[in-house]
């Protein structure tokens, strides 16, 4: 990257890279698609940065050295035969398959093994122009909203190198937060690509987990079906992220993965401007947000009220059973076996924190530290619990369950008649190795994957010195060791963004998108932060 780089320097010194960067998405995709900006300057001006941005966090795996070729063939490219992405440098997350490069999940038995073709988001990207680049950094086994490996190492967030960038797309949230790149794609499981866009102040949604073909590229957990994974952009605005919906919910997507769904993006909902009803709750219960989450959600309610849409408080109830029942025990039905098999010859299993290790324990142990903690600490006991083996049966009955709450949740949704949801992230961006010791945190993303909703993140506000005043009161719903261990993850993260969730029904995305946007102008407006 740096010969490369260097090399374009040397030839073309009169290139103004830094206005080139500072171009939004919209922009430049117009330029270089009517041809006023020649793509490799773009291109170059990328590698540049992103070597910046990968030296200062670490955010990057490998280099697509096949990008200069690709990048010399959209030279030759007519402006009509010209996609929606022409020209524009993609970084890609390390577990989405990549001709000719590895998907390694972290894992060191996965290296030299390179993958036989695109997935099919990246051949997608490709007919649309876009330039695959770089590949960025995930946690091992991608359970984890860290973002370490021992082949890699640890990613940095770019705002501050003390903190985490989130995970698991923590790679993608450090180098696009960072200015290294203007598109990421990512994949969420319980939050993957919430934690990083909401940890490191940038953009993200999760589609429904159907909406965008997961053809080629490699999950965590392998076949579970009770929570749904999705795949879908990272960017520092909504607008980049509505761009790049629309391009790949093309015919091209649909004639390469059938079983996603022909629903092209719909620009009447997105581009409406009629007022919504919202619902939104300023807690789950579950997890007792630090003092800048209320104060997000609260402030943006504020906001969205005075610009004529209204807003209906919503009841969460039974968080804690959607997190034990639904998603760990979804997630690890069998016990954890399939889990554990993936780390039979690897290293570090250390920042997988306990869920490794409870995997590990035969069932009579499970079923024993489950009671023996259950007075003491009640949801390591749940945990514990609801990660012994199921029968087959059992499942069933639970993929049913699940599929009822869904019912039930939507239900309530239409009983209020709400158009979209405004939900709390956890935030500000916990300190690296925090989020092994926390996976309890989790519970304000997941929920949308046990659901499969559409959710989105906006960073909408900083962390103040009253916010930081204010965690001296900080007790947590239940004062255990994971409350006493979050407020501490918290600490010293004044001027740190803090970002709210947008949600929508499935299939949903063009509202949810334009939620967000709406979120987005009006947080702009009132405090020009971001």
């Amino acid at each position: 990257m740096d010969a490369v780089a260097r090399r374009f320097r040397e030839q073309h010194p009169s290139v103004d890279m830094v206005s080139i960067l500072s171009l939004p998405l919209p922009e430049l995709t117009k330029k270089l698609r009517d041809g006023s900006l020649p793509p490799d300057h773009v291109f170059y001006a990328y590698v540049g940065k992103a070597l910046q941005i990968a030296t200062e966090t670490n955010c990057i795996t490998e280099f697509l050295q096949e990008s200069e070729s690709q990048l010399r063939k959209a030279k030759l490219v007519g402006k009509e035969e010209r996609g929606l992405l022409y020209g524009v440098p993609v970084s890609i997350k390390d577990s989405i398959d990549c001709q000719g490069h590895d998907s390694t999940l972290g894992f060191i038995k996965n290296l030299n093994k390179p993958a036989a073709e695109d997935s099919v988001v990246v051949q997608v990207l490709k007919r649309q122009g876009a330039i695959p680049f770089v590949k960025t950094n995930v946690p091992q086994s991608l359970i984890s909203y860290d973002c370490k490996n021992l082949i890699f190492g640890q990613t940095r967030n770019p705002l501050l190198y003390t903190r985490t960038p989130g995970g698991s797309s923590g790679g993608e949230g450090a180098l696009v937060g960072g200015g290294g790149s203007i598109l990421g794609i990512g994949t969420d499981v319980g939050g993957s690509l919430r934690f990083p866009a909401a940890f490191c102040g940038i953009c993200a949604i999760k589609p429904t987990g159907n909406r965008l073909s997961k053809r080629g590229i490699m999950s965590g957990v392998v076949g579970q079906k009770a929570v749904a994974a999705a795949v879908g952009p990272l960017a520092k605005d909504v607008e980049s992220l509505a761009l790049c919906l629309r391009a790949l919910l093309s015919e091209d997507m649909f004639s390469l993965d059938s079983t996603v769904p022909p629903l092209p993006f719909n620009e009447e909902v997105y581009s409406s401007t009629k007022p919504l009803r919202i619902g939104y709750y300023e807690t789950d219960f579950f997890t007792m947000p630090s003092p800048a989450m209320r104060r997000a959600v609260r402030e943006t309610k504020q906001l969205l009220e005075e610009a004529g849409h209204t807003l209906v408080p919503f009841e969460l109830t039974n968080v804690d059973y959607v997190i034990f029942n639904y998603c760990v025990r979804g997630m690890f039905a069998d016990g954890g076996s399939s889990f554990v098999r993936k780390f039979k010859g690897e290293m570090e299993k250390s920042s997988m924190g306990m869920f490794f290790w409870v995997a590990k324990a035969p069932h009579w142990l499970k079923t024993l530290l489950s009671w023996i903690a259950k007075p003491f600490v009640p949801r390591l006991s749940s945990i514990i619990r609801s990660m012994t083996e199921n029968t087959v049966d059992e499942v069933w009955s639970l993929h049913r369950e699940i599929e009822d709450f869904c019912h039930q949740f939507i239900g309530q949704w239409k009983k209020l008649n709400l158009d979209v949801m405004l939900c709390p992230m956890l935030g500000p961006a916990l300190g690296i190795g925090y989020p092994a010791k926390l996976s309890v945190a989790v519970s304000y993303t997941m929920l949308y994957n046990a659901l499969d909703f559409p959710a989105g993140v906006v960073p909408v506000t900083l962390v103040t010195d009253e916010d930081e005043e204010e965690l001296r009161n900080y007790k947590g719903y239940y004062q255990d060791w994971w409350d006493r261990t979050l407020v501490k993850a918290f600490r010293g993260s004044v001027g740190m963004p803090v970002a709210v969730q947008c949600v929508a029904l499935p299939w949903q995305e063009e509202l949810c998108l334009r939620f967000m946007k709406e979120v987005e102008t009006l947080s702009l407006k009132k405090n020009s932060l971001f």
